[in-house]
């Protein structure tokens, strides 16, 4: 009988990173970038050779990140409560950039609040800043990506479109008419070259997180099947897997990237 051969056990990361995204030399944005899931996306696919602009309100953290981020980033400042503003945004990208191949868009979440909590104004707040600045950006970057006739558009939302939260009434219903947006708009600008795809978080360890949850990190950790909370960088793998070209037959999918949290089918 031949004998067989040892397996590793394990993978060095270094290791997964010889498969080739293809992404090498790509121009991307990045909104809600300066810390957590957004700053998670662009170190990932930084490391991935794309040329990044991360942009958010505080320039401070900006700086920041792009200090983490290498050469390969810059920043633009912009606040994307207002949809006026998304929508000049690709355009000042792909100025800087030479044009623009890759979209991420992530914002900060609505306040917390459940349906007796928040008023008509709330609501208005939400669907700006959470569902119709990403509208505004995808539609503004379509074109840069029809000049090369290749594009990745990402929309990063929540879990809690799947099985919403009875305390994020505001997240629940401006990320929910973003999902369906998104679902719309990939097949219409499938024969382009060009994806469009949510990711849905769970539970990751991020402000936003500590925000809702304060010190409870082990109680959460414990209610999710692996256990523990999902890594920012972990994420950013998700999104840049999603961007690459192997994954170029992906569209119009909602992709909960949870431990195992959403228990339903479909």
């Amino acid at each position: 009988m031949p004998q067989r051969q040892s397996v590793p056990a394990t993978i060095r990361k270094d290791e997964m990173r010889d498969m080739n995204l293809g992404l090498n030399g790509k121009r991307a944005l990045v909104t809600g970038a300066s810390s957590g899931l957004g700053l998670g996306a662009a170190k990932a696919l930084v490391e991935e050779g794309v040329r990044v602009i991360v942009a958010s309100r505080s320039e401070d953290k900006l700086s920041q990140a792009v200090a983490t981020l290498g050469a390969n980033a810059s920043y633009v400042v912009a606040d994307l409560s207002n949809p006026a503003t998304a929508k000049e945004l690709p355009a000042r990208a792909a100025s800087l950039l030479g044009g623009l191949d890759i979209l991420i868009c992530n914002s900060g979440g609505p306040r917390a609040g459940g349906f007796f909590d928040v008023e008509i104004e709330d609501y208005r707040r939400a669907i700006d800043a959470n569902m119709l600045s990403s509208i505004e950006l995808a539609k503004a970057a379509v074109p840069f990506m029809e000049e090369s006739n290749w594009g990745r558009i990402i929309a990063i939302t929540s879990l809690w479109v799947r099985q919403p939260s009875q305390n994020l009434i505001l997240s629940n219903t401006a990320r929910t008419g973003l999902t369906a947006f998104i679902k719309t708009m990939a097949g219409a600008v499938a024969s382009k070259n060009i994806t469009a795809n949510t990711i849905q978080p769970g539970f990751h360890l991020t402000e936003r997180f500590r925000e809702l949850n304060g010190d409870n990190s082990a109680r959460v950790a414990s209610q999710i099947p692996a256990r523990s909370l999902g890594s920012p960088d972990d994420f950013g793998a998700v999104v840049a897997f999603l961007c690459s070209e192997q994954a170029k037959y992906v569209t119009g999918t909602s992709l909960p990237v949870d431990g195992g949290l959403y228990l339903g089918l479909m």
